[in-house]
Order: C-alpha cells, then structure tokens, then sequence
C-alpha cells in the first residue's frame, strides 16, 4: 500500500474508469485500504430494508469508494490536476506542493 496524498476536503479530478474526468470533493478517506469516496463519482445503487432508524426502504443512489491512485488533486492555484510533491518550510513544518506550479496546496 502506498501513501495517499490526498485528504479530506480536497478537490480531485478521477483519471481512469468509467468517471474519468469527473471532479468532485474527497468526502473520507480509507488510508489502510487505499481509498478515497468522492462526491458524485462511482454512484452505485443499493436496496435498502426498512429500519428504526430509517423507515423508508427502497432503491437508493450513494457513493462507493474507489482507489487512490484513480485520482489527481486538482491545484487550487493553478486549477489544473496534479501529482503531489513534498517540502519542508522554514519552520520545519512538511506540506503538499502542487508540481505543475509549486505552490504550496495546504493551508498555512
């Protein structure tokens, strides 16, 4: 398993698979796995039974996880799908840099 780049709250564009070129917000993250769910991409349907919890039963349309390494990070800078690159800032601190632009893509 590799590392995931990317993180909750970011935006990325799908590379592969029947979405590719869908982009959407990283709404979790499943790092032991590999991971990422991502809004409105691999939509798959699910039967639901009747609960406590939620007594309407049906057919409903969700999000399902997909791989990480399926996805890009969008930049926020330069707004186009990049890899993700490493560096250190002054006060030793270790954060994302886009490697199209080199901007810094965490917030500081």
């Amino acid at each position: 398993m590799g590392k995931i780049r990317i993180r909750k709250g970011d935006r990325v564009q799908v590379i592969s698979g029947k979405d590719k070129g869908k982009e959407g917000k990283v709404l979790r993250c499943f790092p032991a796995r590999d991971l990422v769910l991502v809004e409105g991409v691999n939509v798959v349907t699910k039967h639901v039974k009747p609960s406590a919890k939620n007594p309407q039963s049906g057919i409903v349309k969700q999000e399902a996880p997909i791989y990480s390494s399926k996805v890009k990070l969008v930049c926020t800078a330069c707004g186009a799908a990049t890899r993700v690159g490493r560096a250190f800032l002054e006060d030793g601190r270790k954060v994302r840099v886009c490697k199209k632009c080199g901007e810094i893509i965490d917030k500081v």
